[in-house]
This record gives C-alpha cells, structure tokens and sequence, in this order.
C-alpha cells in the first residue's frame, strides 16, 4: 500500500541553504559520485574555483561527515597528492529493475555499494498494472528490512523493456493502465514518497557501462542487450544518448526479413523474431516438438514449453550439437545487425550483455564470421566486441546512477525540478 507518512527533507537540504557556499559544495559532492575520488588540485579544475576555497569548502564537507580522505593519488613527479571521496551511506537509492519473468530489487548507497542481497521475485510484466503493487510493497519491506533512515533514501529508479519516456516517467509499452491517467511514474510515487524515476532497461545498463564497467572512459561504444529481447544503448561522445523521447536503440524492431514472423509490435520480420532470446526459445521448442536430437529435452524434464536460453546456453556448453546450430545461426543474424550499427556509429566498442551473450563463443564466432561479411574493413576494424563483466548488475548499477544524478542536477538547478520529476 502506498505510504501516508509525511514527506521528509533529502540529506543536501542544509547545504542548498547555505546559499553560494553550499551550492559549490553540492557541485563538488556532484564531481566526486562522478570520479569516486580526486586530488584537491583535480577539483579545483573540474569546478572552476581556486584553491583556497576549494580547501576551505573540502575541510566543512569533512567535518559534516561528507567526504573522508580516500589515500594516496598517483605521483607525477612530486608529493603524492591526497585524494578525498563521498563517506559511504551518506543516502541510498532504490533500484527495480523489472525483467519480462523476474523483478529484481536492491538498495544502493551513494558510493553505489548494494546494501544486503539483491531480491529477486518471479514476475511476469504484464501489459497493465496487474499485480504492481505487490513489487512495490517488496521494495517497500525491503528499505524496512536493512533499516534505511527515510530522510536519506533520495529516490527510486524502476527500469523495463520497452518503449520508455524518461522525462515523463511514461511507459509506452508494458504497466500501462487506460482508466488511471497518471504516469508510471507517479503511480509509484506514492509507495515512497520520494521521487521516482523510470528508465528504459538497456539505457540503464548503457549508463552502468559507461561509468562502472568496459565503457568507462570510452567515448563512443555501444551496449547490446542480448536477452529475452533485442536493446540498444548508444554512448556517443562519452553520453548516453537517449533520442527526443527516449526511445533511441530500438534495434529488435529494424526490418530484418522480408515476408518474415509477426512480432509482438505488430511488423513482419522484425531484428528480434530471428535474434532474440524468445525467437531462441522458440525454434528449440518447434525443434524438440518435431523429434530433434538433442539434451534439450531431458535438461527440461521432457516439458518443451519450459526450454528457454538459458537451458540452450548450458546444452551448448555440454557439446549439444543442436544447441550450438541454434545458437550459431542467432549470432549470424545479430552479426549482421551489429554490421548496419557499426557502419552508422563507428563504435570503438561494443559490450554484449543478456542471456544470449552469456554463450559467448557460440554466438560470438558467428557473429565475428557475419560482420566480417557485411562490414566494410576500414570501419569494422576499429569496433572491439567483449562481454559485460558487471552482467545482471549493470542495469540496477544504471538505475542508481541515474538516480543520483538527476538529485544533484535539481539541487544545483532547483528550477529543472517540475521539468525532470513531471
């Protein structure tokens, strides 16, 4: 049930009213959740203040229990400068990331360390709103359960496939109910009585990627979501870039075959009918169905309907002959999808994430094989394809950090506030 108890002041309350002197500070908070930890020097450059004042606002932050000194950094010649970081658990972030069958919650603190276990509930996201309330109230039992003090929890970031509006809080394809008008968003809102942000799940990982994981540093690289579904994160000129209304990347629904399978949004021979994990799950059904040879059906105890990637992915690792043609001809596929990305983009990176790209070899050799065929070489030699080492955390990683940043951004510019939460 939503909460009834009064909205309470966030942690930088006190510093936004310290006026130019506490806005600086904020700005400066705001640089560290974005390095981790910097010399003095260092953050005198990134926000344009002299030293002096820098010191003085470093030595307040430090006595308000703010930052803590975080060790030597490198030396270039000199002394070793000290480094200075946010004190851990100064507030926290909810984080839902909700999966076609599973809704994962977990708490992270501003230094983005989970607090406790990761929960993870059997959900299978509906169209509407049926049974949303009941992840709420998980999430709601959660921040009870590891006792997180309600004027530090700072917001909540809820990630989904599909078409997502993150300026709105709008979800255009899932959680959607035509007799209450409000935004996802808002309908949430109530349960925490903070803000509530909403995410297109691949943006998030893309984020993830690009500030705790192989994309971290790289200027233009893209985040391929290989899962039940196809998703696309596109990182250009070190941002996520997330299109006018937020739905940039959708890669599973480009033309792909023609007179092809209907997709689920309503076209014929969409990306994702021949490259995903449903399209997976479906020829190895159709396969065993019809007598195929394979461990498949003894891994799913004879029950076709329960074969799914991951079970294809284990096969394939135990040498299934099946699995890996499967496997083999989904990489084809993707492999000459990535082909047309790259040939737009020019990455010098591209992250495999999701179920599927858990095969790795099996879908990464064909997949190599495809892009060496459609790619031109002077464009194609320069993109580096890896897997995701932060895998299923990358998304709750993505969700935190927007989160946050989007706190800092309406402290500094308190007018962007209507503008952002809307």
């Amino acid at each position: 049930m939503p909460k009834q108890s009064p909205t309470v002041q966030h942690p930088l309350e006190k510093l936004k009213k310290e006026g130019k002197s506490g806005f600086n500070k904020i700005r400066i908070l705001k640089y560290l959740f974005e390095s981790e930890k910097a010399s003095t020097p260092t953050i005198c450059k990134r926000v344009g203040l002299s030293a002096p004042t820098v010191l003085k606002l470093l030595s307040e932050l430090t006595d308000a229990g703010w930052i803590e000194k975080k060790g030597p950094g490198a030396s270039f010649g000199g002394r070793r400068p000290d480094l200075v970081g946010l004190v851990p658990k100064s507030f926290f972030v909810l984080c839902i990331d909700i999966e076609l069958f599973m809704a994962n919650i977990v708490i992270l603190d501003n230094t983005l360390t989970p607090q406790g276990n990761k929960v993870s509930i059997p959900y299978i996201l509906p169209k509407n709103r049926e049974n949303l309330d009941s992840i709420l109230e998980h999430a709601q039992k959660l921040i009870t359960f590891l006792h997180i003090p309600g004027n530090k929890l700072i917001s909540v970031c809820i990630s989904l496939p599909g078409l997502v509006n993150p300026a709105t809080g709008e979800s255009f394809s899932y959680l959607i109910d035509n007799n209450d008008q409000r935004t996802l968003a808002d309908y949430c809102k109530p349960f925490f009585d903070v803000p509530v942000y909403v995410q297109n799940d691949v943006k998030a990982a893309a984020l993830g990627e690009l500030r705790c994981g192989k994309a971290k540093g790289k200027k233009n690289a893209l985040v391929l979501l290989m899962d039940w579904g196809v998703g696309l994160g596109i990182i250009m000129d070190g941002k996520v870039r997330k299109g006018t209304s937020g739905f940039s990347g959708e890669i599973g629904h480009i033309p792909f075959e023609d007179n092809g399978a209907l997709c689920y949004c309503g076209k014929h021979g969409c990306l994702e009918t021949v490259a995903s994990g449903i399209a997976l799950a479906k020829m190895a059904q159709a396969g065993i169905g019809s007598g195929q040879n394979s461990i498949l059906s003894e891994l799913s105890n004879k029950e076709i309907d329960k074969i799914e990637p991951r079970l294809i992915v284990e096969a394939a690792n135990k040498g299934d002959l099946y699995a890996i043609k499967l496997l083999s001809n989904i990489g084809s596929s993707m492999g000459k999808g990535i082909s047309t990305l790259i040939q737009i983009f020019n990455p010098e990176l591209i992250i495999l994430e999701g179920r599927i790209a858990a095969a790795r070899q099996y879908i990464t050799i064909p997949m190599l094989q495809a892009i060496n065929t459609y790619c031109m070489t002077q464009i194609r030699e320069k993109a580096q394809i890896v897997s995701s080492e932060l895998g299923e955390s990358a998304n709750l990683l993505g969700c935190a950090i927007e989160s946050i940043d989007r706190f800092f951004e309406i402290c500094i510019h308190p007018t962007r506030e209507k503008i952002i939460t809307k």
